[in-house]
């Protein structure tokens, strides 16, 4: 016994054999291939991605207008967006009998879809808006502001808590958007057509926020209500808004615009890929996150650049290759970690004491009549018999 007590010590306090020091680096990297390789993940990657590709030809087929056909009517393509979600989602509502009905939705709730109408279309305008004054790399950098805005509103309202892995994946994803606004210099790709360049740079910035605002009462709308009801709500208030802008602000566009089956085809593809945007998204969020889906559409510059060589004859540049790399490996590691969500905050300790004693108090007044025990829950009273 007092052999193995004096080993014990020696044992204890000895340096790690060379192989186990380099076996650890290996576990770390199988428990991380064990963490990613998973369905969740994957799933998660494949429908961000899919999201970039439906931005991507939003952007392509508004680029092809504005550039071939001179056509920038940003307003109109919005308003057909709305009317679809209308026709689809808003009569599903209007189908729906109880609570859940559009006549109590709008009774309880209309005003606050009005504001997030009003949001939403504005946010599509004035980022599209902004590339007439501002330039293309003004634009992606600025627009990344929405990012830290989304997460900080999601703290507040959602009462998401990060962890260091997040703010880690973050700063890669915006790496990743430095490479990629790096190469557009290179390949000459950053000059601006417009002027007064920072009133281009305001409207980025307040698109960045609005598109804040709107993600997550997105996401809280999805997690707590349901997909039917924001998309229904968003396709009813948008198109009466977009449709009061389109009048005021586009008459003089319309106007001008040359219509054929090829405007006519473009026109559908940008409704149909912006439709499938909307009803993808929610799905998206409510399985992750709303900063989750913002730092994985950041491909879909991208993307659009990749159809740009060979539609608009861009140059290329192997930074947009490294600049992809980046920004999915930041997105991977954020989605590889969930976000946890603060408890709602706890009576004190005094008031908590004082409900217990009531309902003492209430058990000892009478020993002959079954036994009643006052439970406090947020708020509301429970009497259970424990009998």
């Amino acid at each position: 016994m007092e052999e193995a007590a004096a080993a014990a010590p020696a044992t204890a306090g000895a340096e790690p054999s060379p192989g186990a020091a380099a076996a650890a680096p290996r576990r770390l990297l199988a428990l991380l291939g064990a963490k990613l390789c998973t369905w969740h993940i994957w799933k998660t990657i494949i429908q961000g991605q899919l999201i970039s590709l439906f931005i991507c030809g939003t952007a392509v087929t508004s680029q092809y207008l504005a550039e071939k056909y001179r056509v920038r009517t940003p307003m109109l393509q919005s308003f057909i967006n709305y009317v679809l979600l209308l026709l689809v989602y808003t009569t599903m509502l209007a189908f729906r009998t109880g609570s859940d009905s559009l006549w109590q939705i709008l009774k309880q709730r209309w005003w606050k879809y009005i504001f997030l109408g009003l949001v939403d279309v504005e946010a599509n305008y004035v980022i599209v808006k902004a590339y007439q004054y501002t330039s293309l790399t003004s634009v992606q950098l600025l627009d990344c502001f929405g990012i830290p805005a989304l997460m900080a509103l999601s703290w507040f309202i959602l009462r998401a808590r990060y962890r260091m892995i997040h703010f880690v994946a973050v700063a890669i994803c915006l790496l990743g958007v430095g490479a990629m606004v790096g190469a557009d210099i290179l390949a000459g790709r950053s000059e601006s057509e417009g002027s007064h360049v920072v009133i281009g740079d305001v409207l980025v910035l307040l698109g960045a926020s609005l598109y804040a605002i709107s993600n997550v009462s997105e996401e809280y709308i999805v997690k707590n209500l349901s997909r039917v009801e924001f998309l229904g709500m968003v396709g009813l208030f948008g198109t009466i808004i977009s449709g009061l802008q389109l009048a005021i602000v586009e008459h003089r566009e319309l106007m001008r615009v040359q219509w054929n089956w090829e405007v006519a085809l473009l026109f559908t593809a940008f409704a149909l890929c912006m439709f499938a945007l909307y009803s993808i998204m929610p799905v998206v969020m409510k399985a992750t996150s709303a900063t989750s889906v913002n730092l994985g559409i950041l491909t879909s510059d991208l993307y659009s650049l990749f159809f740009g060589l060979f539609l608009f004859l861009y140059e290329f540049s192997a930074l947009y290759i490294i600049s992809f790399v980046i920004i999915m490996v930041g997105f991977i590691l954020y989605i590889s970690t969930p976000t946890r969500t603060a408890e709602p905050t706890e009576l004190p300790q005094s008031a908590s004491s004082g409900l217990d004693n009531a309902a003492l108090k209430l058990e000892e007044s009478d020993s002959d009549t079954p036994a009643l025990t006052v439970q406090f829950t947020r708020g509301e009273t429970v009497v259970v018999n424990t009998d």
